[in-house]
């Protein structure tokens, strides 16, 4: 690989806790070998960071000491088995532009391990990808719907875990329009990298994309709660799981193509909002079921009040069924649009379980009375500019707000009631009716936030870490898991947001834009 077949930039920033990486690639060279070329050179840079997070996050996930060996023989059949169909597709549809893109991002992929290994040769002929690789990385929203799929003893999931809280906002007058997105997930995951990529591929425009890392230090494919754009379309998404065990049955590895692949090929070849949704729902897997919101900023003009569709798509998937609809009437009637785990539409609401879940458990449960959804409904109004969006989005006022409190808990207020959830502050010790609501080293991990100026500057504000506006400071010393392997992290999490500016590669800190 010619050392100037790309260009690279990478930075790690302690006063944020971000890094920060930007990728472009020569057009002068075909699709594949700047396809393999970029997981190269990603890994050449962020080696040390990839290690650190396979120690703290995957560190045991099927090796040699797993305490569930039948499970482990049961995903890795089930993973071969679907990369083989993978294989034979896109041999049969080379010309394909969806299977091109396809082998792009597993070409990636396999130039990503094969850099980190100091394996270097680009593939002549089949990929060869390692079931137990850093494809693992890549399948983590996967793996959660593959547990309950293939029967694991103890799930990662426990039940009503939140993933991920979302809004879309109409300033007054319609002066502007902010997309916004809180990833939720295990503290040990917060390793990240903020990340531009422009690859310069023959076959379909140049893929430009910003990519807002949830829960994966390895990042140039995401896992967990998705931030992304790319031609002047944000996509995001929040887990809406399933809860129903019959619907398992569709979750086959021949015949799909898994949510992580769906969604890299959907952002890059699609152009509006219902292009992206169609190009996603081929070949379901079932596994990673969300709900994903694609805002087409092509279509908004400041100021102006409702004229057509095609600015907001909605698109909600579960095993064997996938549900969209536009839904820019909506979002111009009520001035937002939140997301929070729960199902909008009642198909997949019901398929899904969710009124037997609402039976069991209570209005927790519900899509219009669960604690964020009626936090989001009664502060929407308060966010008249980004300052006050990321407010809103690190909001978690628990002890003290009536709607975080819990029905049946002891104590009755709960750190995982809010916006940006603080499962940590909830005493061990307390009575809890299911466990999303209990202790855990879990909440909202980051936030994240584009305008529609910011957007079309390829800009952002972030913050890294659980929130501590109203509550204390998250410290791995002083909490409850100071023992949990967390290679790489600070120990005080106490960040201020920064203003990601990629074309200078400028960030100003603290405060916002």
């Amino acid at each position: 690989i010619q050392p100037w077949l790309l260009f690279f930039f990478f930075l790690l920033v302690a006063g944020s806790f971000w890094a920060y990486l930007e990728v472009s690639t020569s057009g002068g060279y075909n699709d594949t070998l700047q396809a393999y070329a970029a997981g190269v050179v990603e890994a050449a840079v962020t080696s040390q960071l990839i290690y650190k997070h396979w120690m703290n996050t995957l560190m045991g996930y099927c090796g040699p000491f797993s305490p569930d060996v039948s499970y482990c023989q049961r995903l890795k059949d089930y993973i071969t088995s679907n990369l083989q169909w993978l294989m034979q597709q896109m041999d049969a549809h080379a010309d394909a532009p969806y299977w091109h893109q396809v082998r792009l991002s597993l070409l990636q992929l396999q130039g990503l391990e094969d850099g980190y290994n100091g394996q270097i040769e680009f593939p002549s002929g089949s990929l060869s990808i390692n079931p137990f690789g850093f494809l693992l990385f890549q399948m983590g929203g996967d793996l959660e719907d593959l547990e309950a799929a293939l029967n694991k003893s103890h799930q990662s999931r426990a039940v009503g875990s939140g993933s991920c809280s979302a809004l879309i906002k109409f300033l007054p007058g319609r002066k502007d329009l902010l997309v916004s997105h809180d990833t939720w997930n295990n503290y040990q995951s917060m390793l990240r990298i903020l990340k531009r990529y422009s690859f310069a591929y023959r076959t379909s425009p140049t893929v430009e994309t910003i990519m807002l890392l949830g829960g994966s230090i390895l990042a140039f494919l995401v896992y967990l709660c998705l931030f992304s754009w790319i031609y002047l379309q944000v996509t995001l998404e929040t887990t809406i799981g399933n809860s129903n065990a019959e619907l398992w049955r569709f979750v086959r590895p021949r015949g799909a193509v898994m949510e992580w692949l769906r969604n890299i090929v959907a952002n890059r070849l699609a152009q509006s909002g219902q292009a992206w949704t169609d190009i996603f729902s081929k070949y379901n897997s079932g596994t990673y079921n969300n709900q994903w919101m694609v805002i087409d900023y092509k279509v908004f003009v400041p100021g102006q009040g409702y004229t057509k569709q095609g600015l907001f798509t909605v698109l909600e998937q579960i095993p064997g069924m996938i549900v969209t609809a536009d839904r820019t009437e909506e979002l111009f009637q009520t001035g937002y649009w939140a997301s929070y785990n729960i199902p909008y539409f009642e198909e997949v609401f019901n398929a899904s379980g969710g009124q037997e879940l609402v039976q069991k458990y209570g209005s927790w449960f519900s899509f219009s009375d669960n604690p964020r959804a009626q936090i989001f409904r009664r502060n929407q109004s308060l966010v008249t500019d980004i300052e006050s969006m990321v407010r809103l989005m690190r909001y978690n006022n628990y002890e003290e707000d009536p709607l975080s409190r819990c029905d049946g808990c002891d104590p009755a207020q709960n750190g995982e009631n809010s916006i940006s959830a603080r499962s940590d502050l909830n005493p061990g010790n307390g009575s809890y009716p299911f466990g999303a609501l209990r202790q855990r080293p879990h909440g909202g991990t980051d936030m994240k936030v584009t305008s529609a100026g910011m957007f079309s500057r390829l800009e952002l504000v972030a913050v890294s870490g659980p929130t501590w506006d109203q509550v204390p400071v998250f410290q791995w010393s002083s909490s409850p898991y100071s023992t949990l392997l967390h290679m790489g992290h600070p120990d005080r999490w106490a960040f201020q947001p920064v203003h990601v500016r990629w074309s200078t590669y400028h960030l100003s800190s603290p405060g916002c834009p």
